[in-house]
């Protein structure tokens, strides 16, 4: 399995990984206090983390809701996060425009789930020469995923990481194949699970998504044991008030203890 470094870090086997967060930036002080927090836990429990939030989401559910505070605002937020607690950060794109901007702040670019086949996206995003971390559309199989990865190296890239989060089961619903994860280690590259967006339930309140967060738990810890070598957690501090993804987040309160049944479970394998 490729060793990742991102920073300090050096993502591998040898250690869970954690990437977490708020969905998106809602402002810039609840963002800098929720990565102090998830510093504090990850750094006590001796767990690389990886901080995320979107400065845009552009798949929200309804053209009225919440996005986010747009990538000039939202990446001098990010910045202050990775300078203020040398933290690496991540965060999602959506289009080639916003690729150089960017590249300047992000450790980690991630490529949203919907556009995982976007050739350009991901031969220009490879480029920069940054880690990539593709999520797996809801629509593919795991085997696939493996022209995703030549996409990535025909410019040169092989720092990349895979994410695993679930897949379309008939209407508003997600379910997560635990045989992905040993398929696509075979690939080489370290394959995490959004333990999360997994349990979201796609439009499933109309205007915007459901989700189970009862059912993060026992999914991250059923993909912990069957291969995954990281977790992605969208976490919040009050997830009922959040202005994205609240129904499927984890309350921060909850990250501690979660964290630490599944680095028990990754020792175990």
């Amino acid at each position: 399995m490729k060793v990742i470094q991102v920073k300090k870090l050096s993502l591998s086997d040898d250690s869970l990984f954690v990437i977490a967060g708020p969905c998106v930036i809602e402002n810039e002080k609840d963002t800098i206090e929720a990565a102090k927090r998830l510093k504090e836990i990850a750094e006590e429990l001796a767990l690389p983390l990886v901080f995320k939030a979107s400065y845009d989401k552009g798949n929200r559910s309804s053209v009225n809701s919440f996005r986010g505070p747009g990538i000039k605002a939202g990446l001098e937020i990010l910045k202050k996060v990775g300078d203020q607690l040398d933290l690496p950060v991540i965060s999602d794109i959506h289009g080639i425009e916003e690729i150089g901007s960017a590249s300047q702040v992000l450790d980690i670019i991630q490529i949203p789930a919907f556009l995982c086949r976007q050739t350009d996206l991901l031969v220009e995003t490879a480029k920069t020469g940054k880690v990539v971390n593709v999520k797996k559309g809801q629509f593919m199989a795991p085997w696939d995923m493996k022209n995703v990865i030549e996409k990535i190296r025909s410019a040169g890239n092989e720092k990349i990481i895979l994410t695993e989060r679930g897949s379309t089961f008939g209407y508003n619903n997600l379910v997560t194949d635990m045989r992905a994860f040993p398929m696509m280690n075979e690939f080489g590259y370290p394959v995490i699970f959004d333990a999360t967006h997994s349990v979201q339930l796609p439009g499933g309140a109309g205007s915007s998504s459901a989700g189970q967060r009862e059912f993060v738990a026992p999914l991250a810890r059923a993909a912990v044991a069957a291969g995954a070598r990281g977790l992605f957690l969208e976490v919040h501090e009050n997830p009922e008030k959040a202005l994205c993804d609240g129904p499927n987040s984890l309350a921060i309160d909850d990250v501690k203890a979660l964290l630490l049944s599944l680095k028990t479970i990754h020792s175990a394998i």
